[in-house]
């Protein structure tokens, strides 16, 4: 005999029954998330950027070292710099102060392939390599190629000659490195466009230097700079 009292309500196990009101995510919330992954996103690159550019290889005027339809990787902190006395020059009686460049890592070298915009049209990104540093003489005779009376050894010609066509500036004889500038040559010394028909490029035009090949796959690797023995210069 059951005493229990009847029950006024049906008990139940089904859990469905139960329900837990969940709090509901600000539409504001979602969207300032939003925005602050927006906004990194466009800091790294801004900073990748600012660091790091990809170029892609158009004609011929560094064969044999490199080909056009290649995608490379240009290294553009190697090359910073800033002016010392750019906030001296804001001083009264000191805005003909001399520029005092200083670069933290280091400046071009001989033997750099270096990206840069070309002096005639900075629209056009050319690509080229540093034979000539500011004050080094340069002279190109009997199809050789000489820094400050020092024959050049540049294997990576592959035995082709270098000349300068009459009207250019170095047919009439040497020429001098002007102070913040280098003298730079496509390794296709036959077809490139390059400091001997527009003379010294202003070290301000060097976006940085060539780093890595990284596409076509098949020629993935490190950009072949070159460093030439006894500081840069053979003799015969």
């Amino acid at each position: 005999m059951n005493d229990s009292p009847p029950s006024s309500e049906p008990l139940t196990t089904d859990l469905e029954a139960v329900s837990v009101r969940q709090p509901r995510t600000p539409i504001r919330y979602v969207v300032r998330e939003l925005l602050e992954t927006a906004v990194f996103i466009l800091l790294v690159f801004l900073i990748v950027r600012g660091v790091v550019q990809n170029f892609k290889i158009e004609g011929s005027s560094m064969e044999p070292t490199l080909h056009t339809g290649q995608y490379i990787l240009v290294n553009k902190l190697i090359y910073f710099h800033f002016d010392l006395n750019a906030p001296l020059r804001l001083l009264p009686g000191q805005a003909d102060l001399p520029p005092r460049i200083v670069y933290p890592f280091r400046p071009p070298q001989r033997g750099d392939i270096v990206v840069f915009e070309y002096p005639r049209d900075v629209r056009k990104d050319y690509i080229k390599r540093v034979i000539g540093l500011p004050g080094d003489v340069i002279e190109i005779r009997e199809g050789r190629v000489y820094i400050n009376g020092e024959l050049l050894d540049e294997p990576y010609l592959r035995g082709a000659s270098t000349y300068c066509l009459s009207g250019y500036r170095c047919a009439q004889g040497p020429v001098v490195v002007p102070p913040g500038s280098i003298f730079v040559m496509g390794d296709n010394r036959g077809n490139s466009s390059d400091s001997r028909e527009w003379d010294a490029l202003p070290l301000d035009r060097v976006v940085g230097q060539a780093w890595l090949i990284y596409f076509p796959f098949s020629d993935w690797g490190l950009v072949p700079h070159h460093r030439y023995d006894t500081n840069t210069v053979a003799t015969r």
